[in-house]
């Protein structure tokens, strides 16, 4: 078999293999956490923004506006601070809001909220900007007592339209959470993809919330066994945790009725948008010293690289003497070393941007369970070529001393008698 570049390539770094695979692996980890977080810090942002939608406010009792955000619109807790309905007639008389749409949080279904609303959610408010609410399946609630899915809801309970379920009065490992039996809700409809949090939430209306509240009420008052039909909804069962406002495009209005709301201290008002700039800014420090430390590991594998190389240069001396005798130039033994160093980065960038992209899928799954956030972190394909392309040649530059290394070796020095 004729003795090719490859061949000489792919034997040095076979012969010793369990060096080559720990350098390979180093420069993998590397590339695996810069891949990570570029393409964490790219769509998390995407992600929060699809969240906020054309809401101009978010108008709460919570006791910050992030968390009213974080609460209201990305379904991370149950939100606290109940407004009674009369103090939500009397805001929405009291401004020009070209829509001001109730919701209530605090049920639940197999972990997911269930979000008790109005019809004009899916009408007037869209989850990103420009894109409204489509049914993919069914209708919209009509009638107490009927829900709507959103689609990853739908996705993860294998509930179709006609299924009939019981809702948990509490959020999931809430205390006192219990399941209401004594209530079917009927799934009418399905809701299709939007990329935002709402997809993993059920909706159905404020009547039907306010009745499970209402038999809670009458089971302390009267005992078990008691019946409760939306008649028996009293002013105290009228509760909701928040609302989302725009006034349309009479945004010149938008400020007067900031500063207005604001100066009340019965309410928290949130601009959902900027809020969660705000909270980027104040995160993006935290992303820079996390791609500093993944890049100071990256150039920490090429010197591992360069180590490895090095030192089995010191120890090949004389197979690099051989290849000079055989006719081997000097560029030639130079060129065989990069070669190798390109490889180690080759096959390190390839594992790294694959294994960027599995722990990226599981982060993803894990920030969806517990916080409702759908993320998909990814990066344009020339982005990932970029990584792969960046990680060789940095190998190839940790290379550059052994090969030179291996260029200065005299030839009959090391061809001398061993002994």
């Amino acid at each position: 078999m004729a003795l090719t570049d490859w061949n000489i390539v792919s034997r040095s770094m076979t012969g010793r293999l369990f060096s080559t695979a720990v350098t390979v692996l180093s420069v993998g980890v590397a590339v695996a956490l810069m891949t990570l977080l570029l393409s964490m810090k790219a769509s998390g942002r995407a992600a929060f923004e699809r969240g906020t939608g054309n809401a101009q406010m978010l108008i709460s009792r919570e006791p910050s506006a992030l968390t009213s955000v974080l609460n209201s619109m990305f379904y991370a807790d149950a939100p606290g601070g109940p407004i009674p309905w009369a103090d939500f007639e009397q805001l929405r008389d009291s401004y020009p809001f070209a829509w001001a749409i109730p919701t209530q949080l605090g049920d639940s279904y197999r972990g997911l909220p269930v979000m008790a609303t109005t019809t004009e959610f899916f009408t007037a408010f869209q989850p990103a900007a420009g894109e409204s609410f489509r049914v993919a399946e069914g209708r919209l609630f009509e009638k107490p007592f009927e829900i709507v899915l959103g689609a990853e809801a739908a996705e993860r309970t294998n509930l179709t339209v006609g299924s009939v379920i019981n809702l948990s009065h509490g959020a999931p490992r809430q205390p006192g959470t219990h399941v209401h039996n004594e209530f079917d809700y009927e799934v009418v409809g399905i809701l299709g993809f939007t990329g935002s949090p709402h997809d993993r939430a059920l909706f159905t209306d404020l009547e039907s919330s306010w009745t499970l509240h209402a038999h809670d009420r009458r089971v302390d008052q009267l005992g078990d066994g008691v019946k409760t039909t939306p008649a028996d909804i009293q002013e105290s069962d009228k509760l909701i945790t928040g609302i989302y406002a725009s006034l349309g495009p009479r945004t010149a209005a938008l400020t007067q009725v900031l500063s207005e709301l604001r100066r009340d201290p019965d309410w928290t008002v949130a601009q959902p948008a900027d809020t969660i700039r705000g909270l980027f800014s104040i995160v993006s420090s935290v992303d820079q010293i996390l791609v500093a430390m993944a890049a100071a590991v990256l150039v920490s594998s090429g010197v591992s690289i360069m180590l490895a190389l090095y030192n089995s240069m010191e120890q090949r001396r004389r197979q690099v003497a051989v290849l000079r005798v055989l006719g081997a130039s000097r560029w030639r033994v130079f060129n065989l070393v990069l070669t190798e160093s390109a490889a180690i980065g080759l096959m390190g960038g390839a594992a790294g941007v694959l294994g960027g992209i599995v722990f990226g899928t599981v982060v993803s799954g894990i920030l969806e369970a517990r916080l409702g956030l759908v993320v998909r972190p990814s990066l344009p394909v020339d982005g990932y070529l970029a990584m792969v392309l960046g990680t060789i040649v940095l190998a190839m530059l940790a290379g550059v001393a052994p090969a030179v290394l291996a260029y200065r070796t005299p030839v009959v020095r090391h061809l001398r008698p061993i002994g």
